[in-house]
């Protein structure tokens, strides 16, 4: 299956040194975002708590920074990069889910792990469970996600969560696609297969990818899903470009990863100055790529 072409952009939410300890993502909402939107189909907002260097270093809560950004840009899909499932209730991201699908006019996707800081579930006094554990919780949230978003009162009991009549009125309409981030080969990509709409991965080597893709497809077609179907997204980490090498460049990178199945890039570009590169990048790349589809 084709899926269209899609160009997401990632708002950093944390503030350190190289952005004078300010939040990116607040100054971006004044000075970048009113451009980027108008060439980028998405906004994505990473999922923690405190900084890398410094625990002092401020970091945007996701939920909050992302409503925000869905009230002041009402034309760009939205997603976290991803929500760890532990740091909230299932029902809670559910029904958050549910409310902010409506808020954005069914622009929400809801993007979601198993986690990884765990200094950081250790830090707020979440339990953070092995891998095994927190995946098999990950699949029972998104269970809980789809039926609160599709039945009027809806149970479930799992092995590490429950509801009991669940009500999350209104439905959202459309329901949000769920974008699950996994690498694991025993588990996560399993999971992808199962249940993910949308795959968010790292596209490596060609014999490392055909591997962990063949993984996705093969566990979709056990559970009678069309393979095809699963959109995949990756992030590339590249300043923006400065001369038109710098845009060829990123053209042969993306038109590679576009021929490996990806056909939503999400970027980082960190903290760019001034808009100039990003008028740049919508000619040099975005422009030619879609031209070649």
């Amino acid at each position: 299956m084709d899926h269209p072409l899609k160009f997401g952009w990632l708002s950093p939410v944390i503030g350190n040194r190289w952005s004078d300890h300010r939040p990116i993502v607040v100054d971006q909402c004044t000075n970048i975002l009113p451009t980027a939107t108008r060439h980028f189909d998405s906004v994505w907002i990473a999922d923690h708590f405190y900084g890398f260097d410094a625990k002092t270093d401020p970091f945007m809560e996701a939920w909050t920074t992302l409503t925000w950004i869905a009230a002041k840009f009402d034309d760009v899909e939205l997603c976290h990069h991803v929500l760890g499932h532990g740091y909230r209730p299932p029902a809670l991201t559910a029904k958050m889910a549910a409310t902010l699908q409506v808020f954005s006019g069914g622009r929400f996707m809801l993007g979601i792990g198993a986690g990884w800081r765990g200094d950081e579930y250790e830090a707020y006094g979440y339990d953070f469970p092995k891998p095994s554990i927190r995946f098999a919780q990950l699949e029972e949230v998104i269970r809980i996600c789809r039926l609160m978003w599709t039945e009027d009162e809806p149970s479930f009991k799992g092995e590490h969560f429950r509801i009991a009549g669940a009500s999350a009125p209104p439905l959202p309409d459309p329901v949000p696609p769920i974008c699950v981030g996994a690498s694991g080969e025993k588990v996560g990509l399993p999971l992808v297969g199962r249940l993910a709409d949308v795959w968010h991965c790292s596209v490596g080597a060609p014999d490392d990818w055909s591997r962990k893709s063949g993984i996705v497809h093969d566990a979709a077609a056990g559970a009678g899903r069309d393979p095809g179907s699963i959109v995949i997204a990756t992030t590339n980490e590249r300043p923006l470009p400065e001369r038109d090498t710098d845009s060829a460049e990123l053209v042969e990178l993306l038109s590679t990863q576009r021929e490996q199945g990806v056909s939503h890039f999400v970027m980082d570009f960190g903290n760019p100055a001034d808009v100039e590169p990003i008028h740049r990048f919508a000619e040099q790349v975005i422009a030619p790529l879609r031209a070649a589809e």
